[in-house]
């Protein structure tokens, strides 16, 4: 089933596709023919600057859980081989705390829908029974409604502007992995001062799958992958902003 024929999610991407095509237009004068892809990013930022408080709520589960992980670690070393205590232990510990092991969870789960409608935007070739004018935009040579494998074979001028992006949107994935390594590094007391030890290495395939998006990425339209890398790019720089305003004594240099 199509959910994008729904009335009120058609609805929904229509007013969507409206915004981006007049924001495209008041960005002509600017930006010439840059405009449309422009738009992109500015709707991008725009849903995200609605989704701040999701990023506030997760920055703000992820120092719990560090303040919290020498605690975790002492439980489960003396609830060993009793799953049944360890799980009271831990729910006594998050509730001592005012906290619960799925904070961060439900606000994620809650920004699920606005990011799918805007994806939605990028990938739909018809919006409420009609075509949707923004994958017929060209910037730089470059259809918005083509993905990387159907632009192979063209000229390098066609090519060479989806490479840039996906290449911002390894960029991004590789920042966001080493920033969120450092902040997680669980925190050891020691008699003179607290020091961080690295969290332990992951495996080769947690360490690269992250980057599947990148390969993703490639197979959708132009226009779907510039909003994947703003997106990407302004997780960065989101965390990194959070994660120094929302500061804990345990959270190591960034």
């Amino acid at each position: 089933m199509d959910f994008s024929t729904i009335p009120i999610v058609s609805a929904i991407l229509d007013g969507l596709a409206g915004f981006v095509a007049a924001t495209g237009t008041a960005l002509e004068p600017l930006a010439g023919s840059c405009a449309p892809l422009l738009a992109i990013v500015v709707l991008t930022v725009f849903v995200r600057l609605l989704l701040l408080p999701v990023g506030v709520s997760q920055v703000r589960a992820e120092r719990t859980r560090r303040r919290l992980a020498p605690e975790l670690a002492a439980l489960r070393k003396r609830y060993a081989g009793r799953p049944e205590e360890l799980n009271r232990a831990i729910i006594e510990l998050y509730q001592r705390h005012g906290t619960s092991p799925v904070a961060g969870c439900l606000p994620l789960l809650a920004q699920a829908p606005v990011v799918s409608a805007v994806y939605a935007l990028f990938v739909h070739q018809d919006i409420a029974g009609h075509a949707n004018a923004l994958l017929s935009a060209v910037v730089g040579g470059v259809p918005l409604g083509s993905n990387l494998f159907q632009l192979i074979g063209a000229t390098v001028t066609a090519v060479w502007p989806f490479l840039v992006v996906l290449a911002l949107l390894g960029l991004a994935i590789e920042l966001t992995r080493r920033a969120s390594a450092r902040w997680t590094a669980l925190p050891q007391e020691s008699a003179e001062a607290r020091t961080p030890v690295p969290a332990a290495a992951i495996g080769p395939v947690m360490r690269w799958l992250p980057f599947l998006s990148v390969g993703f990425a490639a197979i959708v339209p132009f226009a779907a992958a510039v909003y994947l890398a703003t997106s990407a790019l302004w997780t960065v720089a989101e965390r990194a902003v959070l994660r120094r305003v929302l500061r804990d004594p345990y959270a190591p240099a960034v």
